[in-house]
């Protein structure tokens, strides 16, 4: 997958493309349908299929705080668009630029002149351009003015209701880590780097791989039973705590990750941990000693939750 990390520098692409545009949070099975219909398409005009996403995400950028939790970093989206097949990944940088062009020139410019797009893929509530002025009749008159083929997204649902990063934030709020899977299709996974923590769990006898997300966590704070894949077809069952750790007063969200059946060094190596079941809420323990007792519990529980889900 070739990967385009400024689309307004981009050389222009010969051929054209068949496109689609959106933050693609998660890709869910809903961005899964999209990706299969662009791909048929794509085939069928002998063209490559390109994804754009922007980074930050348009609400992250003029309301940091307010913005909704993240699905996925960048790197994770992209490596999810690779596996998927798509043959470009166009990062759009969302700054003040970027944010200050008009639909207008976003669709000259960008769709039009870097991308040469000749099959669109959008949603009917896309907008875009300064104050989102832009939208889908915007877009329409474009494209018709350019033989471009727009065409709507296929909708999915699940549970009788259409699949939306929403849905999945909020299954991840509720610790429901099974419904997230559904919609998302997949297990929830995060990526991230090992980093040296306080090695408060080595004392207590439960050394772990700890992850400081790049990004404000979506899943609920708690013990979950875990997959870890450290690459090269390695695979290792585990109990992960995800939160502030108030026993020990800590401040900042953590993901500490105690690999079942491993003994090595991890610090440094990036791993993807996938989140198979919720366990129970974080709490706050009045001693090390009641800590250490759940979570020899916690462990017990992980491994006979990890078996069941092997073995339905």
């Amino acid at each position: 997958m070739r990967v385009v990390r400024s689309v307004r520098r981009m050389t222009p692409l010969a051929g054209g493309c068949a496109l689609t545009i959106g933050n693609f949070d998660g890709l869910h099975r809903g961005h899964r349908a999209i990706v299969a219909q662009l791909k048929s398409r794509a085939g069928a005009m002998d063209v490559p299929c390109a994804m754009m996403s922007f980074e930050p995400m348009p609400r992250e950028f003029f309301d940091a705080q307010g913005a909704p939790a993240r699905l996925s970093s960048l790197r994770e989206k992209m490596q999810s668009a690779r596996d998927l097949g798509i043959d470009l990944f166009v990062c759009a940088r969302f700054d003040s630029a970027f944010a200050a062009l008009s639909p207008e020139r976003f669709l000259e410019e960008l769709i039009g002149r870097r991308l040469g797009a000749r099959y669109i893929l959008v949603g009917e509530d896309f907008r875009f351009g300064k104050a989102r002025a832009g939208d889908l009749d915007t877009l329409a008159r474009f494209a018709a003015d350019r033989d471009i083929e727009i065409a709507p997204l296929p909708e999915v649902c699940v549970d009788g209701a259409r699949v939306s990063s929403t849905r999945v934030r909020q299954a991840l709020a509720e610790g429901a880590v099974r419904r997230a899977a559904r919609l998302l299709g997949h297990d929830y996974w995060v990526s991230g780097r090992v980093v040296k923590g306080e090695q408060l769990g080595r004392t207590l006898g439960f050394p772990t791989a700890n992850l400081r997300l790049a990004r404000r966590p979506a899943p609920r704070y708690g013990v979950y039973a875990v997959r870890v894949d450290l690459g090269q077809g390695r695979q290792y069952g585990g109990a992960a705590s995800f939160g502030v750790r108030p026993t020990v007063n800590g401040r900042e969200p953590l993901l500490e990750v105690f690999l079942l059946d491993f003994d090595g060094d991890l610090y440094g190596r990036r791993i993807d941990v996938s989140f198979v079941e919720f366990i129970r809420g974080e709490e706050r323990f009045e001693s090390l000693d009641s800590l250490t007792r759940q979570m020899h519990r916690d462990v017990e529980q992980v491994r006979r939750c990890l078996t069941e889900h092997d073995n339905p």
